[in-house]
């Protein structure tokens, strides 16, 4: 489905080609010094902004799909880190290397190790005049979750009493894990710079603010309104067609 960005461009262009047609019914009236304003150089505006539109089309739904693939493997990422960490617990580990393992986890799951504070206790501490200082508990993008668990791979492969009897909690599939995570989100970075660069040209296409679709459009009914008058027929026809500004 298209988002209501996309739709946007989509429905400038759409009433960029219906200024255009309006524009050709009104014959050798129409006759603009500004070479922009002609209107074969609309046409040509009109073609190059609908080609653009398309790219990005076209590059959209290979960037979902690699979304969709990263999504599937990350989001067990959390579950599958707790029973890690029972497993640990279950061996004759040291106290300081559960509570290292547990850091780790919680960076993956992006929990707090002590809960956040309420408003109320926030309230009672500004009134003792202390000072509130919270980090933020969200270390949840990509590259520090799988940081996180590159980091707890090593912990474990450090210990020779972690080894499950579980095939999916033992080093070597947790190291293949990391490697298709590392995969798909970097499938996702590939995706995402043609389409972003797809994006930056439509953009310019589009919303340029001197050569720019929307501006040209703008000076073509500034120009309607000129040769006609704001009370004309031709410029009712047009004056009703809006343009949006720069979208994402």
């Amino acid at each position: 489905m298209a988002t209501t960005s996309e739709t946007g461009h989509v429905k400038n262009l759409a009433n960029f080609d219906e200024l255009i047609s309006k524009i050709l019914g009104y014959g050798p009236d129409y006759n603009p010094t500004k070479t922009s304003l002609r209107t074969e150089s609309l046409q040509s505006t009109s073609f190059l902004a609908r080609k653009a539109i398309d790219a990005v089309n076209d590059f959209l739904p290979p960037y979902s799909n690699a979304i969709a693939s990263r999504e599937l493997v990350f989001d067990p990422l959390s579950k599958l880190a707790t029973r890690i960490l029972n497993a640990l617990k279950a061996t004759d580990a040291p106290a300081p290397v559960i509570d290292n393992a547990l850091t780790l986890v919680r960076k993956i799951q992006g929990r707090r190790a002590t809960p956040k504070k309420t408003e109320e206790e926030k309230n009672v501490l500004k009134a003792q005049g202390a000072e509130i200082k919270e980090k933020s508990s969200s270390q949840m993008s990509y590259n520090n979750r799988m940081e996180s668990f590159d980091k707890l791979i090593k912990l474990l492969s450090s210990l020779p009493i972690y080894n499950p009897n579980e095939t999916d909690l033992k080093t070597a599939s947790l190291t293949a894990l990391l490697n298709d995570l590392k995969t798909k989100n970097s499938a996702v970075l590939n995706a995402n710079a043609p389409l972003n660069n797809a994006r930056l040209s439509r953009n310019n296409l589009l919303y340029n603010e001197v050569t720019g679709l929307v501006h040209t459009a703008m000076s073509a009914k500034a120009y309607i309104k000129s040769v006609f008058g704001a009370t004309s027929p031709q410029y009712k026809q047009v004056s009703g067609l809006l343009f949006s500004k720069a979208r994402s």
